[in-house]
């Protein structure tokens, strides 16, 4: 009896201590978030406004990352679990933002240039790159110069730098042009020693997503139809490229095609030999480019021991910013971007379930007069695909026009989601098409064998673990995803037909999952015009009889409450500060990603799509989705 009282006695103590450590615990984190929260009031406060936007200053564009058309993280929570999480990915800048900041310079009288400094860009589709030099266009021709700095130029910061009225390159930098084209690891003899399978399941000859895991070497349908594409692009580039910079046509490719020879009569300088390719106009070192801003410019008096040139960047300029004024009615751009899955997405990928509410949300906004799907995606989940398509149809037989923007890919599902429009646009660049749907049945069964594994038990039908992976594919079950795949070919044809207004015929001939270029695919009736967002946005006020520049809105998800928090107390660079402290999972992938190659991306594209081939109930689902990209 006593021994009973005095364990219970220890425990009672020891509950008390926890209870105590768990109190205390409480309390500091409690006045820690209390401390931090008056902290950043006070920084808020204090903070000083913008400083004034002088004559002669340079809008300087220090392009960071990834140009695309919707940023990943809405907000600064995303990007710090993100990070928490391994998934630190790359910097972004939207396309919009880059585009709004050349044209309010444009007609802004205090912005005096532009200068584009392009070492941290990391590119960017075709049309988003040919889409900021139509902004630099008009840039210049509204009388102001356009200038572009790199210490070293790849092919597509190249492009932009060719659209400026000069290009600077650093003296020991180099021009560095390979091309369109890609070389997929083809797994297939691997996967056969080593008793694994991967059967695929496809409609159309030249579906090719799932080609390197069933075939040895690409099939001459993939390099007829690849080649074809990635030629299109190098000249739609090239083309480009040369008429900006004055060039003779198709002097870029002897260029290259002679570079061995020319470079060594240059003594190996790089910088030299692009200079006298006149692929840049001078070569500065970063001195001497401040120097020169400063002569063309003004100097910064606000920092006399920098020594540098007024200038503004994109971020300050955009934040000073004025909305444009409301001439006429409201245009509505719904952004679909990356891959299409079912359910619920953020920023970055296509919920077919989230988009849908968007558009619905525009349809049933009645200050939105039209709306605008701006489509940048490879395609994803069938199903996801008609969820979003669905809800544009309604808003057309609502009496709202409908219009599609393709960026750079809109591709398969990308593709499917566009067909409910009263007119689609495309980039001449743009990867369109692939209208195909394809499948993949792993199965494991023949390395297990050999390992004397066994998967055995007791089913009420045979449908019941049918895709198993442990087992090889039931024959009965192999068939039906097949008419699964074939049913959703089938809808996915007649749905082009019925929206293109041809015969199945007529599209069947140019379907069986073919990637096209924007140009062919124009030429083929597969989408109306060739054109850009702008284009687009103008097609669609022009539909809803709009009087004067339209106003544009994105439709997109509202940020959350601790986003508009941080937002307010101006936190987000400390969440994005904190981010970059948390990123080291994605130290160790940068180290190993020189080795890992292509086979990284394809890798987790394979994830992505197996990820995508099963809904959430365990079915099996139809794939329309493109594996490409514009390189």
């Amino acid at each position: 009896m006593t021994t009973s009282a005095s364990a219970l006695q220890h425990l009672a103590r020891a509950l008390r201590l926890l209870w105590n450590g768990l109190d205390l615990a409480r309390r500091a984190l409690l006045n820690a978030l209390l401390l931090a929260l008056l902290v950043a009031l006070l920084v808020w406060a204090l903070r000083p406004g913008a400083p004034a936007i002088q004559p002669q200053t340079a809008l300087v564009l220090a392009l960071q990352g990834t140009l695309v058309e919707q940023a990943r993280s809405a907000g600064p929570r995303e990007r710090v679990l993100g990070a928490v999480q391994g998934d630190v990915g790359r910097a972004q800048t939207r396309l919009r933002d880059v585009t709004a900041a050349l044209d309010a310079a444009a007609q802004d009288a205090r912005i005096s240039s532009v200068l584009l400094m392009l070492d941290d860009f990391g590119g960017g589709s075709l049309p988003a790159l040919r889409e900021v030099a139509q902004a630099l266009s008009r840039v210049r021709a509204a009388g102001k110069p356009v200038l572009a700095w790199a210490s070293g130029y790849g092919q597509h910061d190249w492009f932009l730098a060719a659209h400026a009225n000069e290009a600077w390159l650093h003296p020991e930098g180099a021009v560095w042009v390979d091309g369109f084209g890609r070389r997929r690891t083809h797994w297939r003899g691997l996967l056969d020693q080593a008793g694994l399978d991967a059967h695929v399941l496809r409609a159309g000859r030249y579906k090719n997503a799932m080609e390197p895991y069933a075939e040895r070497r690409p099939s001459a349908e993939t390099l007829e139809s690849e080649g074809a594409l990635w030629q299109s692009l190098w000249a739609s580039m090239t083309g480009a490229v040369e008429k900006a910079r004055g060039l003779e046509a198709g002097s870029v490719m002897r260029a290259i095609d002679s570079l061995p020879q020319s470079l060594q009569a240059e003594d190996g300088d790089a910088a030299r030999w692009a200079l006298k390719q006149r692929w840049v106009d001078r070569l500065l070192t970063r001195d001497e480019l401040r120097a020169e801003m400063t002569k063309r410019g003004a100097a910064d008096e606000r920092d006399p021991q920098a020594k540098t040139f007024r200038q503004v960047s994109l971020g300050a300029y955009l934040a000073q910013l004025a909305p444009p004024p409301a001439e006429g009615g409201t245009v509505g751009i719904v952004v679909a971007q990356g891959a299409i899955v079912d359910g619920r997405a953020g920023p970055g990928v296509v919920g077919g379930l989230s988009t849908a509410e968007l558009v619905r949300r525009a349809r049933e906004d009645e200050s939105v007069k039209a709306v605008v799907l701006r489509v940048d995606s490879p395609g994803g989940s069938a199903f996801g695909s008609e969820l979003v398509r669905r809800e544009l149809q309604l808003t057309r037989e609502a009496g709202k026009p409908v219009i599609v923007s393709m960026g750079g890919l809109a591709a398969s599902g990308g593709y499917w989601i566009s067909m409910a429009a009263d007119e689609v646009f495309a980039d001449e660049a743009t990867i369109t098409g692939s209208i195909g749907v394809v499948g993949l049945l792993p199965s494991a069964a023949g390395l297990l064998g050999r390992l004397d594994v066994h998967a055995e038990g007791v089913t009420t039908t045979w449908l019941r673990g049918a895709g198993d992976p442990r087992l090889p594919p039931d024959p009965r079950f192999t068939a039906l995803v097949q008419a699964l795949i074939d049913g959703g070919y089938r809808q996915f044809v007649q749905l082009v037909a019925k929206a293109r207004g041809r015969t199945e015929a007529q599209i069947e001939a140019v379907a069986q999952g073919r990637v096209w270029s924007g140009r062919d695919a124009q030429r083929l009736g597969l989408v109306d015009r060739l054109g850009g967002l702008e284009d687009a946005v103008a097609a669609a006020a022009r539909r809803a009889q709009l009087d004067g520049r339209p106003t544009r809105r994105y439709i997109e998800a509202a940020p959350g409450r601790l986003e508009r928090w941080l937002d307010r107390l101006g936190l987000a660079a400390v969440a994005e500060s904190l981010s970059t402290r948390l990123d080291t999972g994605g130290a160790a992938l940068q180290v190993l990603s020189p080795w890992l190659g292509p086979s990284a991306a394809e890798a987790a594209a394979l994830h992505e799509l197996l990820a995508l081939s099963r809904t959430a109930d365990g079915a099996p689902a139809a794939l329309a989705h493109c594996l490409c990209g514009p390189e």
